[in-house]
């Protein structure tokens, strides 16, 4: 996954290969501690976003740049393990609200959107799916 993100990024991807690899892998969604273990999200753009991660290191990083790392206050982060196709596909048409995927979000050159349209989640839940796709579903 990481390198077609990284093929992507740099202009040479093709997100149809992107995708398909999104859907293939395997991902680490951390669970939220305050709301009864639901997914950890964050919000951004009137849109939330799941957060995901491709490998332990990554999530690590993540709970090191929330400032939640190690130390006497630092709690172990339990996770789900899922693949991005039963995110997307099964996960996200039970969330409320325009929701993507924001993977390994504390990379900063190794992150990616997956936002919530045509093509990435099931059309019902695209912002950008019009009336008659909705219908289709």
């Amino acid at each position: 996954m990481a390198e077609e993100i990284y093929a992507a990024r740099s202009g040479s991807g093709h997100s149809g290969r992107l995708l398909g690899e999104f859907r293939r892998t395997v991902l680490l969604v951390p669970l939220s501690e305050g709301d009864g273990g639901g997914l950890m999200s964050g919000w951004q753009g009137g849109v939330r976003w799941i957060y995901a991660f491709t490998d332990e290191e990554a999530l690590a990083r993540f709970v090191v740049a929330r400032g939640a790392g190690a130390g006497a206050g630092a709690r172990e982060w339990e996770y789900l393990s899922i693949l991005g196709a039963r995110l997307v596909d099964a996960v996200i048409p039970t969330v409320e609200g325009p929701t993507g995927v924001a993977v390994d979000v504390a990379d900063e050159d190794g992150s990616m959107l997956f936002p919530p349209v045509v093509g990435i989640v099931p059309d019902a839940c695209a912002v950008d799916a019009g009336p008659d796709r909705a219908e289709a579903v």
